[in-house]
């Protein structure tokens, strides 16, 4: 049976956030809808989180979750939760509350005055290192300047996306999971929303830790575009016009006398270092492009569920996975 609005959750050893994340939640709907369902999105735990996902759903049937075999990651949960999502509009929120679920109002507001995609675009970043603020600017901008399709600056996985665009989404076949690519992908009518990112609520970063967030970013970077693979030949290009240039400047110095052995020498080994390390770079890149190609042909599922809780048999958006045990 479907609602008015699904809250799509991927959680991990969520434990100490999850109580206040069900509380402020909760509150946050209650101006907007009680036609709603609340799907956690976990992977297996090594806390009390799953245990009380279950006492939640027995109080509360909105409650829902489901549990995959094994840990796929936050990417291949929020695809999970957005394929067995039933809502005409879905939130992907996570739960540190980092991401204020009162925003939830006006932006299901947006959603009905007729946009598809409505994105919190974050003002300020609290509770985060200057190094990952940096890592961050970074990647958007690079990101940014290769892209195909253009990922709005300072925003994560958390929006409201109409049934239409979730229904796209999952029909996408790539397993990177990128949900920010993938939404500028399908396209539709999209507003942003600033807002200020407040700290965690509680505990440290289960999904998003540092390497996370360089893997999710060099993600969207080699599966938005192919400029890597240019910059190669760039690179190769200009290399080789050193190579000839150095060529008439070798024979003038020698030609002058200034030109010595010792200095030669260590010429050449820096020479055969550098264009070592181009080369091995560019070895790097294009084993990421193969390696994803290798990837997308195993066309293994993005993600398998082992438990499911309060969700219908007829699951009209799952495309990937396998049946969910009931």
């Amino acid at each position: 049976m479907s609602c008015l609005l699904s809250i799509v959750v991927p959680v991990y050893n969520e434990q100490q956030t999850l109580p206040r994340f069900l509380e402020r939640i909760r509150a946050a709907l209650v101006p907007v809808t009680q036609d709603y369902e609340i799907i956690f999105a976990a992977d297996p735990c090594t806390d009390g989180t799953i245990d009380l996902i279950r006492q939640e759903h027995a109080r509360d049937p909105r409650i829902k979750m489901l549990l995959f075999s094994r840990r796929f990651g936050q990417p291949a949960a929020t695809l999970g939760g957005l394929a067995h999502s039933t809502g005409q509009a879905v939130v992907v929120i996570d739960c540190d509350l980092q991401d204020p679920p009162q925003l939830i109002e006006e932006m299901v507001r947006l959603w009905r005055d007729g946009y598809k995609v409505v994105v919190p675009q974050r003002r300020s970043r609290q509770g985060e290192t200057m190094v990952k603020r940096i890592i961050s600017y970074a990647g958007y901008w690079a990101i940014n300047r290769i892209s195909t399709v253009p990922i709005p600056r300072n925003t994560g996985d958390f929006r409201l996306m109409d049934q239409r665009v979730v229904g796209e989404i999952v029909k996408l076949k790539e397993s990177h999971g990128f949900l920010r690519g993938l939404t500028s992908v399908v396209g539709f009518k999209t507003i942003l929303v600033p807002f200020d990112r407040e700290a965690r609520a509680g505990g440290a970063g289960k999904y998003n830790r540092l390497t996370g967030s360089l893997r999710i970013g060099f993600n969207g970077i080699i599966a938005f575009s192919d400029a890597l693979l240019s910059l190669m030949v760039v690179a190769g290009l200009a290399m080789s016009m050193l190579a000839l240039l150095a060529v008439p400047l070798v024979a003038y110095l020698k030609a002058k006398g200034l030109y010595m052995f010792a200095q030669g020498l260590a010429t050449t080994c820096i020479l055969m270092l550098f264009l070592g390390g181009i080369q091995l770079m560019s070895m790097g890149v294009l084993g990421a492009y193969i390696g994803r190609i290798y990837d997308e042909a195993k066309r293994r599922p993005k993600f398998i569920v082992e438990e499911s809780l309060g969700l219908s048999e007829a699951v009209p958006r799952l495309s990937q996975g396998s049946e969910p045990s009931r």
